[in-house]
């Protein structure tokens, strides 16, 4: 059954009678993801979604807190952000709270003061790496973490007509509140060894058209690097659009072409990056934990030498640094995974072979400007260039990753319960043995299966991704 979202019997989304969507339909099965809801703009996300949204949210995030506080928005630069910013906004405070709205900012700001001002919650528009025409709420309970999967059904349950509304003694108030975002910058800048400095260091950044656009370079610069940005104004055109954290050939290029000693790159919402050497090599996840673990581990700062990554971390890296006498433990994908387990062990260092990374040292969140400045701070204090510091890494493993668009959600959520498909899984598994590893799994974020295999040999790991590819094919797609 279909939930219908609206005051009058369900229409076409974004009709020509029904332009702001009030009449809008929710899709069966859940609407958060791994990392709050994301969709396409005038489909899934309209502005009667997001008004109803910032209502429930007000409501639930009300229930849970013994005070009335603000709720933080924050927003990267899609052209749809602002039209949700300002619908969320509203349902906020016709359900009683106040907002503060920062405008263009990274997700870990959001987080950071909301954390630091004692914010009832914040709310971040973006959909991280999408394309232009997606757009995503995410949400953060009262300490800056990612809200509760307790707290986010009881949102949805609200927004499907299953929750009672608790009348408003008051309407909140709306404040613009961008001059907080320097709060944040201060934060990160302070979060570095006393002292440190990146004087005499060239260093490109991909800033992806997005939220690091204007903390970023201001951040480096300050340390005294000589900054080279690239797609580096607000732009909700061009966002991710073949540049950023998933897109690394522009700066791969950029850093060889100005002999820089490094380069970043941001994704939309600047909560992840991916390095890239002076030789162009791609300097992602796995190394940034592997070089930022050995770091914490020499200095004593790291509990029982424990990095927690997702089943998507190389099998090379997780080796290579139980070779040094560290332990690992692997989570699901998502940041919220890696967060739980992190709180559970005691870890002070996790992500994700994306570029997501949380050091608890620093921070409660992934912050992608953070773990660049941290990582440039380790290339300082080893006395090496980055690029030899990867030469005495680790060899990865040849590691395939292909994509299968599967548009059936029901098919993606219940991908498992496909006999011959699992049959073919364990088939690759058993001719592999301990020499690689398979992972197949629905996308918490967009509509595919992704197909996983690596192994010592990259003719083994093309040869068992291909079949895979073809049984997912084969079995889920209509």
């Amino acid at each position: 059954m279909v939930t219908s979202l609206s005051y009058k019997s369900p229409n076409r989304l974004s009709s020509l009678n029904d332009p702001l969507g009030f009449s809008q339909s929710l899709p069966n099965g859940p609407l958060f993801g791994t990392d709050g809801i994301r969709g396409k703009v005038g489909d899934l996300l309209t502005p009667a979604l997001a008004m109803q949204l910032g209502f429930w949210a007000g409501q639930v995030l009300k229930t849970a807190s013994d005070t009335l506080a603000p709720v933080i928005i924050g927003q990267d630069s899609r052209n749809s952000s602002d039209m949700l910013a300002m619908a969320i906004a509203a349902g906020l405070t016709s359900s009683g709270l106040d907002v503060w709205h920062l405008g263009l900012c990274p997700t870990p700001c959001v987080a950071y003061l909301t954390h630091k001002t004692q914010a009832m919650g914040g709310i971040m528009i973006s959909a991280s790496h999408n394309p232009p025409e997606d757009n995503g709420i995410k949400f953060f309970g009262p300490g800056g973490t990612k809200l509760t999967p307790i707290l986010t059904r009881q949102i949805e349950a609200g927004l499907r007509g299953n929750s009672l509304t608790t009348p408003a003694l008051r309407l909140g108030k709306y404040y613009y509140q961008s001059n907080l975002v320097q709060n944040y910058c201060q934060s990160v800048y302070k979060s570095l060894p006393l002292g440190m400095d990146f004087h005499g260091m060239k260093i490109v950044l991909d800033l992806a058209w997005g939220a690091a656009t204007e903390v970023a370079p201001v951040v480096f610069k300050a340390l005294g690097a000589e900054v080279i940005c690239l797609h580096n104004q607000p732009d909700g055109d061009r966002i991710n659009v073949n540049c950023g954290s998933t897109h690394l050939e522009a700066l791969q290029q950029a850093v060889k072409d100005h002999g820089a000693l490094m380069g970043f790159a941001f994704d939309g919402d600047a909560d992840r990056v991916m390095g890239v050497d002076s030789l162009g090599r791609v300097v992602d996840g796995d190394y940034i934990l592997y070089f930022w673990g050995q770091a914490l581990k020499a200095s004593n700062q790291l509990p029982d030498n424990l990095i927690i990554a997702t089943v998507m971390a190389n099998l090379g890296f997780e080796r290579a640094w139980q070779e040094l006498g560290g332990n690992f433990l692997r989570t699901p994908v998502g940041d919220q995974a890696v967060q739980a387990q992190m709180w559970e062990t005691g870890a002070m260092l996790g992500g994700e072979q994306s570029g997501h990374i949380l050091c608890h040292h620093y921070g409660i969140s992934g912050d992608g400007l953070q773990t660049a400045l941290h990582l440039a701070a380790l290339v300082r204090q080893s006395g090496m260039s980055l690029s030899e510091m990867m030469n005495q890494s680790f060899q990865p493993y040849p590691q395939i990753l292909k994509n299968v668009a599967v548009t059936d959600p029901e098919i993606r959520r219940h991908w498992q319960d496909f006999p011959p498909l699992q049959n073919a899984i364990h088939q690759a598994e058993k001719a592999m043995g301990t020499e690689g590893r398979i992972l197949v799994r629905a996308s918490g974020t967009e509509p595919l299966i992704r197909v996983m295999v690596e192994s010592k040999s990259e003719e083994t790991a093309l040869y068992w991704t291909d079949y895979l590819v073809q049984e997912v094919e084969q079995y889920l797609v209509s």
